[in-house]
């Protein structure tokens, strides 16, 4: 039997728009890149890894669910591509040099994604 703050979680995640989700998962990507760089601070590579490889596998995902009916799926590809390519450097590396680069970047695409959703919610409200 599952206990009810996993209940209440999966429902939360069952119903939130894809916005809700794209957002909570550029948190995801930032939280553990942030906790990969603190690991790398700490000479914690087993933890850097994990954290990296995380953040990898949620912006892959972002990336496998474009929808390349669309122009900017193209860019965005490219960009997670950028960005995975950047974190494994890091990675590689042991250096925080490649994901101090794109932090920024992820952290102005998540706002770009959050702007455009509350503005088809305005449309749809409104």
């Amino acid at each position: 039997m599952q206990n009810p703050y996993a209940r209440y979680k999966e429902q939360s995640v069952m119903t939130m728009t894809q916005g809700d989700m794209i957002n909570l998962l550029f948190d995801e990507v930032i939280n553990r890149l942030n906790k990969g760089l603190v690991s790398l601070e700490q000479n914690d590579y087993e933890g850097s890894n994990a954290h990296f490889k995380k953040a990898q596998a949620i912006v892959a995902h972002l990336s496998s669910t474009l929808d390349h009916q669309y122009e900017v799926a193209g860019g965005l590809a490219s960009l997670y591509e950028y960005f995975n390519y950047q974190i494994l450097q890091a990675n590689i590396k042991k250096s925080p040099e490649p994901v101090e680069e794109v932090l920024p970047m992820i952290a102005e695409l998540k706002e770009a994604f959050s702007q455009a959703d509350k503005q088809v919610r305005m449309g749809h409200t409104g």
